[in-house]
């Protein structure tokens, strides 16, 4: 009877304890994020006025890849073939963005390929070993900046990311490397409780300095958003890439070229047919 008495004793305890648990995360104390938010500075990187601040090394690969483009080329862009845009670049929030916040992560769901991201914020560190991903591994944490009680900014740092990725469709590349950390502060507008900033910090060996640019969502008008839109890259998509080449399948299904002069592909696969 001692140790049934016992028993109950501790499960009565265990079940407190998760009762508790589950009651640990108090919403009051965190930004009202709730809605559908959307990118308002279109899909570029570079704000107006502003150059990427390029090694010479990757300044002239982003030129040449403004050449390639010119001629009908994809230069160092890599998502015409479906691959997913990664970080920092998937923060251009190519598609309506939902922010979720939990005790021990912050969930960011976007309805483009393979953007939604995961930020944990349970305190702890980083893995002995980093799985790497196109959208990289987030740790963050909440800070009460204004000391009231509520936490005003979401602090992130993205690392083990993996390639190829590029800061956009112009081409503007990352270092082949994949070293690239990425560091965010996520905030409310003061004045605007509708306009959410994300100053975006880009560490990387492609460039001659850490580099920042500001990204701003702004949240649809609406109690009841819809998310109803499905991204999916491959389907339809008609972009080919055979070695080191591109190519473009017509509206009948015919393999073209899209650069003047090119060549076709090796069909050294395939039995020559004899005329």
């Amino acid at each position: 009877m001692h140790y049934r008495g016992l028993l109950g004793v501790i499960v009565t305890a265990a079940a407190l304890s998760a009762s508790a648990g589950a009651y640990a995360f108090d919403e009051s104390k965190y930004p009202d994020l709730k809605g559908m938010w959307r990118g308002t500075g279109g899909n570029k990187w570079t704000p107006a006025g502003q150059k990427a601040p390029l090694t010479p090394e990757y300044q002239a690969i982003y030129e040449a890849n403004l050449a390639d483009q010119a001629a009908g080329g994809h230069g160092t862009d890599p998502t015409y073939t479906c691959l997913p845009p990664g970080m920092p670049r998937q923060m251009n929030v190519y598609e309506p963005m939902e922010v979720v916040v939990t005790a021990g992560t912050t969930h960011l769901l976007m309805e483009h390929i393979h953007d939604s991201r995961r930020i944990y914020t349970d305190g702890r560190d980083w893995p002995e070993e980093l799985e790497t991903a196109f959208r990289g591994h987030s740790i963050g944490k909440w800070i009460d900046e204004d000391g009231d009680g509520r936490y005003d900014v979401l602090e992130v740092e993205t690392r083990g990311m993996k390639g190829p990725r590029s800061f956009d469709s112009t081409g503007l590349p990352l270092h082949e490397d994949n070293q690239t950390i990425v560091k965010e502060r996520i905030y409310l507008d003061k004045a605007n409780p509708n306009l959410l900033h994300n100053e975006i910090t880009t560490i990387d060996h492609a460039l001659t300095r850490p580099w920042t640019v500001m990204k701003n969502y702004r949240r649809a008008q609406t109690k009841e958003p819809i998310w109803w839109r499905e991204s999916i890259c491959a389907e339809n998509n008609p972009h080919v890439r055979i070695g080191k080449d591109d190519y473009f399948v017509s509206f009948d299904g015919y393999l073209m070229p899209v650069r003047k002069d090119q060549a076709p592909p090796d069909l050294k696969y395939f039995k020559q047919t004899r005329k």
